[in-house]
This record gives structure tokens, C-alpha cells and sequence, in this order.
């Protein structure tokens, strides 16, 4: 599954680790996603969504209802 974020579209990032003596050696930078049940079209989907979307409330997030169960 591809490191993508749903709302922004942020991705993976790709650059060279230096060392001291500035050996380069390949790495990779992936966005923070977090899994979050949020509405999108007027309907509840699990979304991919990075941090800093959750943080600008780029999203909505979507309400779990609880069953309540009557005790007498």
C-alpha cells in the first residue's frame, strides 16, 4: 500500500543520509499517517490521513454511535 496521504496527497521522500565524512547512503522519509474513520462525500470511510491534516482539521472526523442497552 502506497505512503500517501488521502486529503493532501503528501508522500514518501527520498534523499541520502550523511555521515561525517559525508559518505551518502539512500533512506527514505515517510509522512506520519494515521488511520482515522472520517466522513468524506457524506459517507464514513477509514482514511489514510498524515498529522498535519489532522492537526489543520482537514478532516471530519466521524462520530461512533454506542448501543446502549436497557438495564431494569
Amino acid at each position: 500500500m502506497a505512503q500517501r496521504c488521502d486529503i493532501c496527497g503528501k508522500g514518501t521522500m527520498y534523499g541520502h543520509h550523511v555521515s561525517h565524512a559525508h559518505n551518502l547512503s539512500k533512506r527514505v522519509w515517510n509522512p506520519n499517517l494515521q488511520r482515522v474513520r472520517a466522513l468524506k462525500d457524506g459517507r464514513v470511510q477509514a482514511l489514510r490521513v498524515c498529522t498535519r491534516c489532522l492537526k489543520g482539521n482537514r478532516v471530519q472526523k466521524a462520530a461512533r454511535r454506542r448501543e446502549f442497552t436497557a438495564t431494569s
